[in-house]
């Protein structure tokens, strides 16, 4: 349970030589020896959100990190014009159905709160928030917000058992003028209110001034960070630029001191990058926070499809992937144009499993090519339940087949309706095989016989 001074995280305990029943769990999900986990997760290349609170309800833990499959997260929440409490909930629902890792509670109207607690109390999979959306909800500006404010919200987060929380203490005031020389400036929605707040005093971030009693906060709980990039790029024409690289740097001094106090931590990144410029964004961010998981936002690799954002993004977040990136935070197609619905979340996460699981196979992760040699086996036997069975999204296979071939009918068929009947190419190639074998076997029993 939550403490009030012993630090009761993950990473506490792996550095005492501690396996946990959690990393044992995350284990057995990983297919790795529970000392592999405890010794990643001390070294915090590996980060187990699970928040005490969360873990005494119904929380399944995972682990993220390069020894770890690629997680994907499902960003839900309602807005200040739209949605509600079940609405989030089915939203929730769906995300981990279709395979979301984890989902991330970004409401910023109505009853956040209550919505919260709703959605905590539901999921079986890790949630996350960014505390000062809702901190700035009570205020008229927010420059009215105070460092206790900020805090205060944090830690009613991490009593309600959140267990992982975006905290943009990496934004520096000294960083403003570096912005300033944008196309897009700031698009980060924390970034940009705590910029607003450091222009208005000319002080500096009070999450970063508060850092360590944010840690404090966290190792009572066991909440993960997951350190904010409020300086992400938001178009192609401001990626890797001196904003985003000296907000980088804050963050690895940030992941030290974090682990310094044994709090888990992750680092968030960009954005919108050039594909040509993913990998060395990862390999940057890797060595200067010294490993820790890297958790991206795609990234968009061109900026000239709003509609299709959730395909501009999954290539850049099976680039990411392939480079050493352990976490992936969906993007759907209604980025930079609504609130996303049911549909949205649904392709949302269904195109990011796709994306970590190509990642995966790149990388070698043991098992993965696993599913996708099964698929192809049944896909050659022409066993269609089997083969709906393994995808991704077997009710959107399913369907697409029974268009044009009535499942009464040709659910046994060895074709589908792209060649037809008679040119299917895998029979061909099948029959064409099967009758070399057998002319070979009728051959072996000539000669045999002329003996």
């Amino acid at each position: 349970m939550a403490s009030n001074g012993k630090p009761v995280t993950q990473m506490y305990y792996a550095r005492q030589g501690v396996t946990t029943d959690v990393m044992r769990r995350v284990a057995e999900r990983e297919g790795l020896e529970p000392e592999v986990v405890r010794r990643e997760v001390a070294r915090g290349r590996m980060v187990i959100p699970a928040n005490v609170k969360h873990l005494a309800m119904k929380l399944d833990p995972i682990g993220i990190g390069l020894a770890a499959s690629i997680k994907i997260n499902a960003n839900i929440g309602n807005s200040a014009v739209s949605s509600n409490i079940e609405q989030e909930l089915e939203k929730l629902r769906v995300s981990v159905r279709f395979g979301a890792d984890t989902a991330m509670d970004l409401s910023t109207g109505g009853d956040i709160g209550a919505i919260r607690v709703a959605i905590i109390n539901e999921s079986t999979v890790p949630i996350g928030t960014v505390p000062v959306y809702e901190a700035v909800t009570p205020v008229d500006r927010v420059e009215d917000l105070t460092a206790d404010d900020l805090l205060g919200m944090i830690e009613l987060h991490a009593q309600q058992g959140v267990d992982f929380m975006t905290i943009h203490a990496g934004i520096l005031l000294e960083h403003m003028p570096l912005a300033s020389k944008r196309v897009t400036g700031i698009v980060s929605r924390g970034g940009a209110l705590l910029a607003q707040w450091m222009l208005y005093h000319h002080k500096q971030n009070p999450l970063y001034e508060r850092f360590d009693d944010i840690c404090d906060i966290f190792r009572r709980y066991d909440v993960a960070f997951s350190l904010g990039d409020g300086l992400r790029p938001g178009c192609l024409a401001d990626a890797s630029d001196e904003a985003q690289f000296a907000e980088l740097r804050t963050l690895g001094e940030l992941t030290h001191r974090a682990r310094a106090r044994e709090c888990q931590v992750m680092v968030e990144g960009p954005g919108h990058i050039p594909l040509d410029q993913i990998e060395m964004n990862v390999k940057l961010q890797q060595e200067i926070c010294d490993e820790a998981p890297f958790y991206v936002l795609g990234p968009l690799v061109t900026d000239i499809a709003p509609g299709y954002d959730h395909i501009t993004s999954a290539i850049g977040a099976t680039v990411a992937g392939h480079a050493g990136a352990s976490f992936l935070c969906y993007v759907t197609a209604k980025e930079h144009l609504g609130l996303p619905d049911l549909d949205d979340v649904r392709e949302g996460v269904v195109t990011y499993k796709i994306a970590a699981h190509a990642a995966d196979v790149a990388r070698g992760h043991p098992g993965a090519r696993r599913r996708d040699d099964e698929l192809s086996r049944a896909r050659y036997e022409f066993d269609w339940d089997k083969q709906f069975a393994l995808a991704l999204d077997p009710e959107t296979a399913r369907s697409m087949h029974d268009e044009t071939l009535s499942p009464g009918v040709f659910k046994g068929a060895e074709f589908c309706s792209m060649c037809g009947p008679k040119f299917c190419a895998m029979r061909i190639f099948r029959d064409a095989g099967e009758k070399t074998a057998e002319q070979a076997e009728q051959e072996r029993l000539a000669k045999k016989h002329a003996k």
